[in-house]
C-alpha cells in the first residue's frame, strides 16, 4: 500500500441540506470547487461537522460519491466511517474505498463505553485495519464519544501497518508529544483543532483537521507555511487571532455556527438537521462580532 501523506490542512466539511432537509449535493460541489482554489491539502467528509450521525447509509454513499467527483485527484478525500459495531464500520469503510476515499477516519465505538478497554479497541481497529483497502486514521474526540484514547492505547493500535495516523481533538499536548515520540516511523499526528494547530506543528504534527479551515482556509494554510518557514513570531500572532473564531464555530455554536459563518462568507451553509437548530439572533450577533474581530468577515 502506498504511503499516505497527511501533511497540511484538511477541513471537516459540513454536509449541505436544502430548506426541506434533503441533501443539497449541488451546493456541496459548489463549496468544494471554491475550497479547491485554496491550498487545502484535502477534505474530511462525513465527520462530526458533516453531521454523519444524521445521515442514512444511502445518503452517506451519495455524499461520498459526489465529493469524490468534485475533489481533484491531487487532494485527499478522508471519509468518516466510524460506526458502533465493527461489522458496520468495516462495511462503510469498504464502501468508502470503492467510492474513491483515500483514507478512513474512525472514532472508537462508544455506546458501550465502560467495556471499551484496550482489548475491545484492538479487536475493533485491528479487524477493521485488516479488512480495509485504505489506510485507517484514529479519531480521538472525547467531547463527543466520551472516550479519550490514552497514549498506551494509541501506541498499541499504531503498531498495525494499516493504521497510519490520528486526528487528536483532545487538545492534550503532552499526550501528543508522547505519541509523536513513541509511534512507529511513518505514523502521522494531526491536530484536531485550529486552536492548538501552531503548538501541534511545532511539536511534530504534520498538519491539522480543523473546522475553522472551512471558513478560514487561507489563514490556516498560512499558519502551516509560517511554521515550515521557521517564522514563529508571525505564526504565533496568527494562532492567537484564530483562537476566538475557532471556539465560536466549534465548542460554542457548533455545526449551526459553522454553517451560519459559511453563509456569511459566500459559501453555502444552509440548515442543520434536527435536533440541531439555527442560532438565535443573540448568538448570530455574538458570532458575527467574533468573526469581525478576527478579520474573517466585514462589519456590514
Amino acid at each position: 500500500m502506498c504511503p499516505l501523506d497527511l501533511s497540511g490542512v484538511h477541513p471537516p466539511i459540513p454536509t449541505p441540506f436544502d430548506e426541506k432537509g434533503e441533501l443539497a449535493l449541488d451546493r456541496l460541489c459548489e463549496n468544494l470547487a471554491r475550497w479547491c482554489k485554496t491550498k487545502l491539502a484535502g477534505f474530511v467528509v462525513l465527520g462530526s461537522n458533516g453531521e454523519a450521525v444524521h445521515l442514512t447509509e444511502k445518503e452517506k454513499r451519495a455524499v461520498l460519491r459526489t465529493a469524490r467527483e468534485a475533489i481533484p485527484p491531487d487532494r485527499l478525500l478522508i471519509a468518516g466511517t466510524g460506526e458502533q459495531s465493527t461489522r458496520a464500520t468495516v462495511e462503510l469503510t469498504c464502501q468508502a474505498a470503492e467510492l474513491g476515499a483515500d483514507a478512513a477516519l474512525v472514532t472508537p465505538p462508544h455506546y458501550y463505553r465502560p467495556r471499551m478497554d484496550i482489548a475491545a479497541l484492538e479487536r475493533h481497529y485491528f479487524t477493521l485495519a485488516d479488512a480495509s483497502p485504505i489506510p485507517i486514521l484514529l479519531y480521538n474526540m472525547p467531547s463527543y464519544t466520551g472516550i479519550d484514547l490514552t497514549v498506551e492505547q494509541v501506541l498499541r493500535l499504531a503498531q498495525h501497518p494499516n493504521i497510519v495516523g490520528i486526528k487528536d481533538s483532545s487538545g492534550k499536548l503532552p499526550k501528543m508529544v508522547a505519541v509523536i515520540g513513541g509511534a512507529p516511523e511513518g505514523f502521522q499526528v494531526l491536530a484536531g483543532s485550529a486552536s492548538f494547530l501552531y503548538s501541534a506543528l511545532v511539536l511534530g504534527a504534520v498538519g491539522g483537521i480543523c473546522a475553522l479551515a472551512n471558513i478560514a482556509p487561507e489563514e490556516c494554510c498560512q499558519l502551516v507555511d509560517l511554521v515550515r518557514a521557521g517564522d514563529h513570531q508571525t505564526a504565533g500572532k496568527l494562532q492567537l487571532r484564530l483562537i476566538p473564531p475557532n471556539a465560536a464555530v466549534t465548542s460554542r455554536f457548533g455545526v449551526s455556527g459553522l454553517k451560519q459563518a459559511l453563509d456569511w462568507i459566500g459559501y453555502y451553509g444552509g440548515p442543520t438537521r434536527s435536533p440541531l437548530g439555527p442560532l438565535t439572533e443573540g448568538e448570530k450577533a455574538e458570532l458575527r462580532r467574533v468573526l469581525v474581530e478576527a478579520k474573517l468577515i466585514s462589519r456590514a
